[in-house]
């Protein structure tokens, strides 16, 4: 799954919404990415099966996040 840069989610936002979603991102590595979103335009925040990227893609638009489309 990978995150894009926006105008409207702060660092800690993006760092909270990461460590509640996806399995094995605690807060610092949270802002970590949110810190390589910020920098690359995009962060591949996490890989695996599709039936659970749908469903952490789903969750993290949920806490508006700014996701790039899911491969199909």
């Amino acid at each position: 799954m990978i995150v894009l840069n926006d105008d409207h989610n702060t660092f800690e936002g993006v760092a909270f919404a990461l460590a509640q979603v996806v399995p094995g991102v605690d807060y610092g590595r949270g802002m970590a990415l949110a810190n390589r979103i910020h920098r690359s335009g995009q962060a591949i925040v996490w890989s695996g099966h599709k039936e659970a990227a749908e469903h952490y893609w789903t969750q993290l638009g949920d806490y508006g996040l700014t996701m790039a489309p899911l491969e199909r």
